[in-house]
């Protein structure tokens, strides 16, 4: 996730992006945020629900790939401060993310019912990712311009939080931002209430 947020911006500083390198970064998100965790999920617990287990995989892959296609051909017609659909590397995150959480508690698979979580989880993420959803990109961040020392200090507070217990408090910012679209979806659909008409 770190390399895929900053190959963009080194071959812009470095003036070496080209559509060859555009094309490869699709393929290279499709492998790692697509088949990736969903190899992954579906060997961990969805191969225990049978049919219902490799359909919410492949639901998975398939809006991987829908979405990376988007992408591409929305990218110059978008408002570039949110993205449509949830980012595939987010949608890996809240996957992986979840599978990193029960093995780091050493909660069994066959435990809570974990895999009808997953396979929960891992539509979710397929479905959303394919949805007209907007989440925030954080693209219109200027890094070159100061920033306050406020926001420092809670980048500091943030690290510390992450460091007490990266499982738990990662997974937890992932499921917020995989949620954090419908949110502001509809916050941006509630009707503005109409001022009573005097009789």
């Amino acid at each position: 996730m770190i390399l895929d947020f900053l190959d963009g911006r080194v071959a812009r500083l470095t003036r070496t992006q080209s559509a060859f390198g555009a094309e490869y970064d699709s393929l290279s998100d499709m492998v790692c945020f697509g088949a990736a965790p969903a190899l992954v999920i579906y060997e961990w617990a969805l191969k225990d629900l049978g049919r219902f287990g490799w359909i919410a995989a492949f639901v998975y892959c398939a809006g991987a790939a829908l979405r990376l296609a988007r992408f591409n051909t929305n990218i110059d017609v978008v408002d570039k401060r949110f993205f449509q659909g949830l980012p595939s590397p987010a949608a890996a995150a809240l996957v992986a993310g979840f599978l990193w959480l029960a093995s780091d508690n050493k909660i069994p698979v066959d435990a809570y019912g974990m895999p009808w979580v997953a396979a929960f989880l891992t539509l979710y993420a397929g479905i959303t990712m394919v949805s007209n959803v907007p989440f925030y990109s954080f693209k219109d961040i200027n890094m070159r311009r100061s920033v306050p020392f406020a926001v420092i200090l809670l980048i500091v507070l943030g690290f510390v939080l992450v460091s007490s217990d990266p499982p738990i408090v990662l997974f937890l910012l992932f499921v917020a931002y995989g949620l954090s679209g419908y949110a502001h979806w509809l916050w941006k659909k509630r009707k503005p209430q109409q001022p009573a008409q005097l009789q």
